[in-house]
């Protein structure tokens, strides 16, 4: 995987937040991860889980990065719950393939409720998209093949 600390990642918006440089609310944070909300929300509760070190997309992962990406699953469920989303099982996660991503830095797209996202926000997140990759086939993927496709 390609990393560099997020502090030497002065153009990347997400390593900007990670190291406090921005006016950007954290909702949950640790010394890995962090997590806030999405500035074009395609749900009503639309929260971005970021790794404080820099990894350029979901393509860069391996089959080492399990366990980060499973621990980047942990929080948005408990961003979920601390804002008290009551429908756990209305929820998509997931990460953009490159070229479809905004920003150049991993991040986990959590949305709920997903049956409640409009017509653009299902093109971007919803199950149809050709951009958008869950969190579960990603883990998937990293499982059995070691990468991402």
């Amino acid at each position: 995987m390609e990393t560099q600390e997020a502090s030497g990642s002065e153009d990347c918006p997400f390593c900007e937040i990670a190291s406090n440089k921005s006016d950007t609310e954290i909702l949950l944070s640790d010394d890995e991860l962090l997590c806030f909300r999405d500035l074009k929300p395609g749900a009503t509760h639309h929260y971005l889980v970021v790794p404080r070190t820099h990894i350029a997309s979901c393509k860069a992962l391996q089959a080492v990065d399990i366990p980060l990406v499973e621990r980047m699953v942990q929080m948005g469920w408990r961003t979920l719950e601390k804002n008290k989303v009551s429908d756990l099982d209305d929820v998509r996660m997931g990460f953009h393939v490159p070229p479809f991503s905004s920003v150049p830095h991993l991040h986990l797209h959590t949305l709920a409720p997903a049956s409640k996202m409009n017509f653009k926000s299902q093109l971007h997140y919803g199950p149809r998209s050709h951009w958008f990759i869950t969190v579960d086939k990603v883990l998937t993927q990293l499982k059995t093949r070691g990468r991402v496709n």
